[in-house]
């Protein structure tokens, strides 16, 4: 079993167990969980695929089974569904077990107005460089549109993703190399800041935000439509 397997095993299997916990029942919200995860992991698996094409980043074959899809090792495809189900679940158990902590609208508006101010300029200036600009474009254009459509979701998602940094910044450093001989995934620091944490490029940073940001949006949608029927 590769490495990247085990990584995306470990992630997934206690969140997936603790689903069916009586308390909380995360899997009462499947029906709206996987679809969301399934529709963002379309849109960053071609992502995904267009910059291994072009040498943004690449995988290395010593720490994945060898079973490739459109380029991209199958390990890659199960990292969008497990580590993004990991991140949710830790999202509602958070607001399952502390109900009532949360931020006020006036402190998420003076987050993202920070956020906009120290990200925009980076994204500008920094055009030339694929990782970067398309990432931090994306993170831009989600949480503006979470921020004035669905500000509800951010009240919640700043507090619990610092506490998803934790595991992610493990799991992702291991990716990057951290605690191993070469890194799983390799990138093109010319197509990136070149600022890392630890082992880390900070863009990736942004990357999990918007990508978790965008399961939940696609969650709340659902669950709207669904009050409406």
């Amino acid at each position: 079993m590769s490495l990247y397997l085990i990584l995306n095993i470990a992630s997934f299997i206690i969140p997936f167990l603790y689903s069916f916990e009586k308390r909380m029942k995360f899997s009462n919200r499947w029906k709206i969980v996987f679809p969301s995860l399934i529709i963002t992991a379309l849109f960053f698996i071609v992502w995904d695929i267009i910059f291994t094409k072009i040498g943004v980043w690449s995988f290395n074959p010593r720490y994945h089974s060898g079973i490739n899809f459109f380029g991209l090792p199958i390990e890659e495809w199960l990292f969008f569904i497990c580590i993004p189900y990991a991140s949710i679940f830790i999202h509602f158990s958070f607001q399952y077990f502390l109900p009532n902590v949360a931020l006020s609208g006036t402190v998420v508006k003076r987050i993202y107005w920070f956020l906009m101010i120290l990200v925009v300029p980076v994204t500008i200036l920094n055009f030339d460089k694929w990782y970067t600009f398309v990432n931090f474009s994306m993170f831009i254009l989600v949480l503006t549109i979470a921020v004035f459509k669905f500000p509800v979701i951010l009240k919640t998602y700043f507090l619990t993703f610092l506490i998803i940094l934790i595991p992610f910044l493990l799991v992702n450093g291991i990716l990057t190399g951290s605690f191993i001989e070469e890194p799983v995934v390799f990138y093109n620091n010319n197509e990136n800041l070149g600022i890392r944490l630890g082992t880390i490029p900070v863009e990736d940073v942004g990357y999990a935000f918007t990508m978790l940001l965008m399961s939940l949006v696609l969650m709340k949608i659902m669950e709207r439509k669904n009050e409406s029927i």
